[in-house]
């Protein structure tokens, strides 16, 4: 039987060719949603917001009632008893999984929760701008409250959190993905601590200490930095954003960064992440468009894409002896760095830093742990939204040594939570985990990986991403796509090897 990419067949039931022509419907509505959220964040005048979130909140009502239709239901029942290819078995799951989840939910709700978000953004960054979370409590505290409603919706009877969880990661369930976060929270705290009684001294101020750098030279340096990868533009573009972040269907897979002129390493790698979730989105099957084979497999997978991208490519000696001449091309002041210290620099653990999106590679997953445990108390009522910015202040002092001085550098800095998107952040640390299983296995299949990267290769490990991930969309669930990638179950043991080699060579560790 003859099968392509969208689980389509040769024989496929007529209920099936039907179901794949109502869910493509939904999955168009969904991408003209991205794209109007996309602009609201990039280009949109500040004064769209009114007619932007009516725009958003009749799309998410619209793609809401064609995923619940009666007849959507009736089609999924009758191919219950279908036979079916391993493909449109997959498509047939992946759609009963939404299809039974959004039909639990009152079309209203899914407006409300809509149209709080778009009101919550502007309202986000009013108040990071301003450092004035009360600005913004009031649209956190409503997203506390419908999302509450609408866990207990799906499942009454489940810890909320969990439901909520599974909005991003449906395959994971949480034990396994919080007994995972355990294994590298074990791993880095006491890491931390030896690397902060070290006495090695790196390059860390290779970049920091020669001036500063000017925001359109670094995004010709970020333009430079894309193509050298492989990023096809003819697909995508480049543009800045508050919070950067990637967007997008195979056909037009964005890619946001933003710019700080004391430093420029901050957008580079900021820019390598994005990039590595637009070339998960570019490598999905151009012919499953608008089907489950040509979407993703969740948050976490595409998290791994990401972090493996920025940290085991981006972060590498080998990627600095290739990009170091560049950067020194657009920026004079850097043309006596050698790649030893723009590697030292690149991977420095700081002491001191507040800001997520700037953190190194090791205390990264204390800020996750931060925002983690914050709003599981909010959704479990422990915690009340006007006592956020005093609890994660005091978090922040625990874990990372720091207390923010202000909002804007504490609460306020993620665009997350104006999102909704509570469950979201552990997908974080879960994809860092995933990128190093991935890329252990991509270098035993390939062989000399960084030795490509150096000589300015990156098409076998391109390759290798696209065959053993991108190319399945969600035909597998997320434990299967690992073992069908790797040949191991999910773990964090490769995590662990690899920060341990790396950082013990840094930091001289025992």
């Amino acid at each position: 039987m003859a099968t392509d990419a969208t689980g389509d067949a040769d024989s496929a039931p007529d209920a099936y060719s039907e179901l794949l022509r109502k869910y493509k419907r939904v999955a168009n509505v969904q991408n003209a949603s991205g794209l109007l959220s996309w602009d609201q964040q990039v280009m949109m005048p500040d004064e769209g917001t009114p007619a932007r979130s009516q725009q958003l909140s009749t799309l998410s009502s619209l793609s809401h009632e064609l995923l619940t239709d009666d007849e959507v239901g009736e089609l999924l029942d009758e191919l219950e008893s279908s036979e079916l290819t391993d493909e449109q078995a997959a498509v047939v799951r992946e759609i009963r999984r939404k299809y039974d989840r959004a039909s639990s939910v009152p079309t209203e709700l899914v407006e409300e929760i809509s149209t709080t978000s778009s009101e919550a953004l502007p309202a986000w960054k009013e108040a990071k701008a301003e450092d004035d979370f009360s600005k913004f409590a009031p649209y956190l505290e409503k997203h506390v409250e419908l999302k509450r409603e609408y866990a207990e919706h799906i499942d009454p009877d489940k810890d909320p959190y969990e439901v909520l969880f599974e909005d991003f990661e449906p395959c994971l369930p949480l034990e396994q993905a919080e007994s995972i976060l355990e294994n590298l929270r074990d791993t880095l705290v006491p890491m931390i601590e030896q690397i902060r009684e070290s006495d090695a001294e790196l390059a860390t101020d290779a970049f920091s200490s020669k001036g500063t750098y000017d925001e359109s030279a670094q995004e010709e340096l970020c333009r430079d930095a894309l193509s050298m990868l492989g990023y096809p533009w003819e697909r995508g573009r480049l543009d800045v954003a508050p919070h950067p972040f990637s967007s997008g269907t195979t056909f037009d897979a964005r890619v946001t960064t933003r710019f700080d002129e004391s430093d420029p390493l901050g957008a580079v790698t900021s820019t390598i992440h994005e990039f590595g979730h637009a070339n998960y989105t570019l490598g999905l099957p151009d012919e499953a468009y608008a089907t489950p084979l040509g979407e993703d497999r969740d948050l976490s997978v595409h998290e791994s894409q990401s972090r493996l991208w920025e940290n085991h490519v981006g972060r590498s000696k080998a990627f600095w002896k290739l990009f170091l001449p560049t950067f020194a091309e657009h920026f004079e002041q850097a043309e006596d760095v050698t790649a030893e210290e723009a590697y030292e620099a690149a991977n420095q653990v700081y002491e001191d830093n507040l800001i997520r999106v700037e953190a190194d590679e090791l205390t990264y997953h204390l800020h996750i742990i931060v925002r983690f445990e914050i709003e599981r108390a909010l959704i479990s009522g422990e915690l009340d939204v006007e006592d956020v910015p005093e609890v994660w202040n005091d978090k922040y002092e625990e874990y990372l040594g720091v207390r923010p001085e202000t909002d804007s550098e504490g609460c306020l800095q993620d665009i997350h939570w104006s999102h909704g998107n509570f469950g979201y952040f552990p997908t974080y640390s879960l994809g860092s985990v995933m990128a190093a299983q991935l890329f252990a296995a991509a270098e035993d299949d390939i062989g000399d990986v960084y030795g490509r990267v150096e000589e300015g290769d990156f098409e076998a490990l391109h390759e290798w991403l696209t065959e053993n991930v991108h190319r399945h969309g969600s035909k597998y669930e997320t434990n299967e796509l690992v073992v069908e990638a790797t040949g191991k179950d999910f773990a964090a043991d490769d995590f662990v090897a690899y920060v341990t080699e790396k950082y013990g060579d840094l930091y001289d560790l025992d």
